[in-house]
């Protein structure tokens, strides 16, 4: 199986960005984490990161050339705000699982909102580093081969 993680603006600076709202630990860590449980389960994964849209939706148009079997996305603010990024993952019906690390439900009003949630069959928030793994976990499961 094979398994792109995206995550957008800012979550580079994790540990640096607001540790009270994101944690302690940082981007680094998070990636470290996220390889160590697809080794051990024999998942392929890639992982990138931008604070570009047009980046992000690029990586998603390449899986589907790239013949991935799912998308983990943490769109960060372009959760809020891009329509382009909901068009791109519909563009390539790659099933996709959307992340946050912080309750969007207990943060701002404006953070409510999410045009990926539209797509995405499924949406982990409030789990923080660790909704990375229930949601590769979660791919895992349904479409794993």
């Amino acid at each position: 199986m094979k398994i792109l993680v995206i995550n957008g603006p800012n979550v580079n600076l994790l540990g640096i960005r607001e540790p009270d709202v994101y944690g302690q630990r940082n981007y680094s860590d998070l990636k470290e984490m996220i390889l160590k449980y697809a080794f051990t389960k024999n998942i392929e994964v890639e992982i990138k990161h931008s604070n570009s849209e047009g980046d992000i939706i690029d990586y998603i148009q390449k899986a589907y050339f790239e013949k991935v079997d799912g998308i983990v996305i943490n769109p960060a603010a372009y959760t809020h705000t891009s329509i382009a990024i909901l068009d791109a993952l519909k563009s390539v019906n790659i099933p996709t699982v959307e992340v946050h690390i912080t309750d969007l439900d207990k943060r701002e009003d404006f953070r409510k909102r999410s045009y990926v949630s539209l797509y995405a069959e499924k949406v982990i928030q409030g789990e923080s580093l660790e909704g990375y793994i229930s949601a590769i976990r979660y791919l895992k499961e349904k479409y794993g081969n």
